[in-house]
């Protein structure tokens, strides 16, 4: 963060609210005008502060109302192991987010399916089938209580 001033945490946080904001109005908001501010943005996007854009769909609405965080762990964990365990996870649409932990589990894994019954089936035929997975151990989610996309900066 070090390259970053004032203007640039506000272009941030703003694009972190609404990205779909145009340059006009972004330069509204942090006071600029619109070519030091598109400037600004393309820099943020170059040197990796912005990844992508992206619009936060609403899982129920879609019919996947079922959220379960799955802890996984491995018979055994080198390079070789995790690599192929990445790539595998890569493939499951219905893992939306994973994470490689310490502790008592390898990796946490987030999973939207649409009922029980979806994701029963989903250990059955595919995370289940993964080689090397010593146990799986599921939490799930009965409401949620916050959800913010966004990194606090």
């Amino acid at each position: 963060m070090e390259n970053l001033d004032e203007i640039d945490l506000q272009l941030l946080r703003t694009l972190q609210k609404n990205a779909k904001l145009t340059t006009k109005e972004l330069a509204d908001a942090v006071n600029l005008t619109t070519t030091p501010v598109f400037e600004r943005q393309r820099r943020l996007e170059r040197q990796g502060y912005i990844r992508r854009y992206v619009a936060v769909l609403n899982p129920d609405r879609l019919g996947l109302g079922l959220t379960v965080f799955c802890k996984v762990k491995l018979l055994q964990m080198n390079r070789e192991l995790h690599d192929d365990f990445a790539r595998r996870i890569q493939r499951l649409p219905e893992v939306t987010e994973c994470f490689n932990t310490s502790g008592s589990y390898d990796y946490l894994l987030k999973v939207r399916t649409r009922d029980m019954a979806h994701y029963q089936q989903f250990i059955m035929q595919h995370l289940g089938n993964i080689p090397n997975i010593a146990s799986i151990e599921s939490t799930f989610v009965m409401s949620e209580v916050k959800e913010d996309s966004g990194v606090n900066i």
